[in-house]
Formats: C-alpha cells, structure tokens, sequence
C-alpha cells in the first residue's frame, strides 16, 4: 500500500526500482527483529559484566562478593544466547547494534533493575524454568518492547520500521511465551515459504499495472463520492482488495475485506473503513452474482 502510495506521490512508473525498495523494506523486518531479539543476550551480559566488577571492588559488601544471580542464571536469557540460530542469523545478517551503541542496553538494564517486576523476581535465589519464562516474557512485554529511547534508536535507525516494530514485539512476546525447557530457540522465518515471498510482487506488480481496470470496478459504486474526494489511500486500499478478489483465488473474501478494513482504520481517515466495508461488500455480492470471484479450497467464500 504503502509503496504504491510512494509511486503515485512521485508521478514515477518505475515499477521495479519500487518493488526493490518495498522487497529490501519487507527483508530489513528481519534485522529489527534480530536486533530486539539480541538485545536480550545483551541486557544479561551486562549485568554478568556489572556483578564480576562489583565483585572484585576493594571494599566489596559481603552481598556484592556473593550476589543473587538468578537474574544472569536465568534459563531462558541462557537458552537465548545458546542458541545456534540465533548465533547464525546474527553473524550472516551482521547484527552488531549493541557493541557500538550498548548504552541503550545499559539504559534497559538500569530500568529493569529498578522495576517491581525484577524485584520481585529477586526476592528468592531459586526458580523454575516456568518462572523464568514468565519473567523474560513479561520483562520484555512490560519493559523493553515500550522504552521509549530504545523506539527513538530503532525509528532513528531505519524509518520503515516504524510500521514494524509492533509486529515484531508481538512475534518475540509470542515465541517467548511458547519456548519449551530443553529446546533450543529457532529464529522466526520472514516468509512462511516460497508462494508467501512471492505474493508481495504479485500484489505489487498486479494492482499497479491494473489500476485504471481495477478503479472501474468501483468508481461507478460511490454516487455520494466525487472520484477526487475519495483520500488517495482509500483508493489505493479498494484497487487492492479488489485485486485480491479478482486475481488471487487463494485467498478468502472475509480475510481480504478484514485485512484492508485494519489498514484503513491504521492509515486512513476515521471513516474510510466504514465507506470502504459498504463498497467492498456491495462488490463482493456483484462479484458473485456475476461469477467473478473464483476462490479455490475449502472454506475459500
């Protein structure tokens, strides 16, 4: 949507320097993923770091020379930084954000460590691997995902990722709460298989080189609506669920109406998405009437 928005803000038709910009966007998903992921790694060896030196100060306090460690021993944090995926992605990718800007994981650390969520977790030396889990998921969840200076670092970064970051905390929250004593971490896929990775061209590529043909199928659907005054993304979101009727029998009507109905309430004005379900819908039945949706597989309608 997005890129498609960008071709049309700069009059260009260069379909293929776009669609190499959208793939790289799409592709960089993975680098912010790995950085947040890693930062987890991090966090835990500062504070191996901190302890050792506390340790070894001159006029150590008996509980600096003998600390709680279940912070450092934490079996999850230990999982994570075992884990030979992890380990891979990071090096092919060359993920190495921390080592140059590592205040922000001393800032995270610092804000964890003076958290009620960590001194309650401290409060005993023992703990199971289900607490530990449940420690890491919530610490991430409630502190790292929403830091506001680790947001400005990664917006600062790359700004395409403002759109991503959401997601992927949702994916590691999730992948955290799913991890499993004994296993070891896998890195999340970015595409599911190769028909996924490929969709993102279809679609690109289809709606773009079909839009006049696509604009027809609704410009006649709005007798309340000057073509002008419907807001560019709206129409960019109606060229592409009706694309995806049309020319991807794979996927769902439902999924497709509820998929551009989100983007409408994220990126368009507050009533796109009601003005776009009633032209979508009405579509929909002349489609059908008409036998033009052809959805294959079970439960497709």
């Amino acid at each position: 949507m997005q890129s498609i928005y960008a071709l049309h803000q700069k009059n260009s038709d260069d379909i293929e320097k776009e669609e190499k910009f959208l793939l790289h966007s799409i592709d960089s998903i993975q680098d912010l993923y790995l950085i947040m992921m890693s930062s987890l790694i991090e966090i835990r060896k500062k504070e191996v770091v901190f302890l050792e030196a506390s340790s070894k100060k001159h006029l150590a306090t008996p509980e600096e020379k003998n600390p709680n460690k279940k912070f450092v021993n934490n079996a999850v944090l230990q999982l994570l930084e075992d884990s030979n995926s992890l380990s891979i992605a990071l090096e092919k990718r060359k993920i190495n954000n921390w080592s140059m800007n590592d205040d922000y994981i001393l800032i995270l650390l610092n804000e964890i460590k003076q958290s009620s969520l960590y001194e309650n977790y401290m409060s005993t030396k023992k703990s199971s691997f289900e607490e530990d889990k449940e420690f890491v998921a919530d610490m991430f969840t409630e502190l790292i995902a929403p830091n506001e200076k680790l947001y400005e670092y990664l917006e600062d970064n790359k700004l395409t990722w403002i759109d991503d970051i959401p997601l992927v905390n949702t994916q590691i929250q999730k992948q955290l709460k799913q991890i499993s004593e004994g296993t070891e971490f896998k890195v999340t896929k970015l595409y599911k298989d190769q028909e996924d990775q490929e969709f993102v061209s279809l679609l690109f590529r289809k709606t773009v080189l079909n839009e006049i043909e696509l604009a027809k199928e609704y410009i006649d659907k709005t007798p309340n609506w000057d073509a002008d005054r419907i807001a560019e993304i709206d129409t960019i979101i109606l060229k592409m669920a009706i694309c995806e009727f049309l020319k991807f029998p794979s996927i769902p009507v439902k999924v497709t109406i509820n998929e551009y109905l989100e983007l409408a309430k994220e990126y368009s004005t507050p009533k796109s998405s009601i003005f776009i379900n009633g032209i979508l819908d009405n579509l929909v039945k002349e489609f059908q009437s008409e036998n033009k949706i052809q959805k294959t597989g079970r439960g497709l309608m």
